[in-house]
């Protein structure tokens, strides 16, 4: 019995010493400071609407948040444009609404296109329905090339909605938006 308790004893020594170990032995380790923060740029306007033939588009709250390192400034990953859309239906008939698309203009109307390795997210599948003066809220959040960000090259948005309505219909719209 004296054997037992012993080794028992033994091992909570050693339990007890493990455990100092990890807590002071850890805690002597500095925890380094983020290398990369977060920019925020709102848009300007922050709001706009254009009107098509068969519909209403409205953006509001946009904004471009970079991934940016702190020592270099550099944006180092694909930035995001977020917000709001708001789609009504200005026709007679349902749309059915099938994909929203965004395109980026300079201000001279050329597109600025994506760089090899940039991430590209900027297309929205729908398949909604909506009725004569119905309107679909939503969020937006696509990826907007650096090139549009480091140049501040951004002059335009063009918004390319696909809808069925009698036949399959494209209409495009385009927003000035610039970054402050």
């Amino acid at each position: 019995m004296k054997r037992l308790y012993r080794a028992y004893c033994s091992s909570l020594v050693w339990d007890r010493l493990a455990f100092e170990y990890v807590r002071f032995g850890c805690a002597k380790e500095k925890a380094e400071a983020p290398k990369q923060e977060r920019i925020t740029k709102k848009l300007i306007p922050p709001k706009a609407e254009v009107k098509g033939t068969n519909f209403l588009i409205e953006v509001s709250d946009l904004e471009v948040i970079t991934i940016e390192d702190k020592a270099s400034k550099q944006i180092v990953e694909t930035p995001n444009l977020r917000g709001r859309i708001k789609i009504t239906n200005k026709s007679k008939d349902n749309l059915d609404i099938q994909a929203l698309t965004l395109e980026y203009l300079d201000a001279a109307g050329k597109p600025i296109d994506f760089q090899s390795g940039e991430k590209v997210t900027k297309a929205f599948l729908y398949f909604k329905v909506i009725k004569p003066e119905e309107s679909l809220d939503g969020q937006l959040d696509v990826t907007i090339p650096m090139k549009a960000i480091k140049e501040k090259a951004l002059g335009k948005i063009e918004v390319n909605l696909v809808y069925v309505a009698s036949p399959l219909n494209r209409e495009t719209a385009t927003f000035p938006e610039k970054i402050e």
